[in-house]
């Protein structure tokens, strides 16, 4: 972003530059994760609990003992019970469902276990078994991704699954997240948050819920997803979209994370991935190493932004129909770039504009955290 009328430049605008350059550093040379501030953006709230199986000791907790709307984090829990002494061996459709839902997400296998074992009893026992304290089953009328959990409830859950659980049943329930697919069964792409923060094994197990029928760019054809709809005021919110990213990091699942937030409403799945991706990345997470932004030409990469509120539009002028936004100091997937329509702002001035395949639109290129006015030409090419 080079300078093209005054060298002015707010202060606090330069210093969050020269942080989020100096985030961009790190990761793309990949050294360890170290301890720094977490910021959660705007529009975004956040329950995060960091656990060090090796020392014993949680590395970051921000409201993790808060309920959040678990979304498909409830299958963990719909697993174990199905699973659970003096359950008998599985049988072999049961076992390819279930390996089904824990890897590619299905919701209609979590459906025929959760109908077949008493549904919200399935919580109820649970967290009965495994000493929850904000785990609750779903209010009446809802579904089981209406079931409240915290970060910290999680941890537990990922605690007796590698530390306490029958062997047989670790390696079931781990080996699969081990294993989760990036695409899951309903189309969504299920590589945000810890997937692409870190390199190294990782096992996850994620969530997403009121993000529309399908995503925009879906891994397979997308299956059909239950509408959003209003729902009453309560302590959980029902009416956010819901992203979460949980499992562990490192060699023998060596640090339990778990991030879960909502989004509000409007916010699209990529948008909420790319913050939440963002908010993990930044986690203290002992031993891990940052993965560096991807370079799939067919797919963009990632480039951040310094302003908050960045306007995305249909064609690259400030004219044309705003067809999304970018919350405050985001990560963007880019693909391809292109000269519009002239855009000044806080004494600087440039007229390229950078297309986001995600979005559906164009950004200007004044707002990316980038020395130049124009993205390197060597990874980011010209449009048409």
């Amino acid at each position: 972003m080079r300078l093209e009328t005054t060298p002015w430049r707010p202060l606090a605008l330069t210093i969050a530059a020269l942080a989020l350059s100096a985030v961009a550093a790190v990761q793309t040379a990949g050294p360890a994760v170290a301890a720094a501030p977490v910021g959660v953006p705007a529009g975004m709230d956040a329950g995060i609990a960091v656990y060090d199986r090796a020392t014993g000791r949680f590395t970051h907790r921000a409201q993790a003992t808060k309920p959040f709307r678990s979304a498909s984090l409830v299958k963990l829990l719909i697993a174990l019970d199905l699973t659970w002494a003096p359950a008998g061996p599985l049988t072999v459709a049961d076992r390819a469902r279930l390996d089904l839902m824990l890897r590619g997400s299905d919701d209609a296998a979590a459906t025929e276990f959760w109908t077949r074992n008493g549904e919200g009893a399935i919580v109820e026992r649970m967290a009965s078994r495994l000493g929850l304290r904000h785990t609750t089953p779903p209010p009446d009328g809802y579904g089981w991704g209406s079931t409240g959990v915290s970060a910290e409830d999680l941890v537990r859950v990922y605690r007796y699954v590698l530390d306490t659980a029958p062997a047989g049943v670790r390696e079931l329930i781990m080996g699969n997240l081990s294993a989760a697919t990036t695409c899951a069964v309903d189309g969504f792409d299920q590589s945000f948050g810890i997937r692409s923060a870190f390199t190294g094994p990782t096992a996850v197990k994620q969530g997403w819920t009121l993000f529309g029928s399908a995503p925009r760019n879906p891994c397979v054809p997308a299956a059909s997803a239950r509408a959003a709809a209003s729902t009453p005021a309560r302590e959980i919110d029902y009416s956010s979209g819901a992203l979460h990213t949980t499992g562990t990091v490192g060699a023998r699942h060596r640090v339990i994370v778990v991030a879960l937030s909502t989004h509000r409403p409007g916010t699209s799945f990529a948008q909420a991935g790319y913050a939440l991706t963002n908010v993990v990345r930044r986690l203290p997470v002992p031993g891990a190493r940052l993965a560096p932004p991807p370079r799939q030409p067919e797919r963009g990469i990632f480039f951040g932004t310094w302003d908050s509120e960045v306007g995305v539009y249909a064609a690259p002028t400030l004219s044309s129909a705003r067809v999304g936004t970018v919350p405050s100091y985001q990560e963007v997937r880019v693909a391809c770039q292109l000269r519009g329509e002239l855009v000044e702002q806080y004494g600087l001035s440039n007229d390229w504009w950078t297309y986001l395949p995600e979005l559906g639109g164009y950004m200007p290129n004044i707002f990316f955290d980038w020395a130049d006015n124009e993205l390197p030409a060597d990874v980011v090419p010209l449009c048409g």
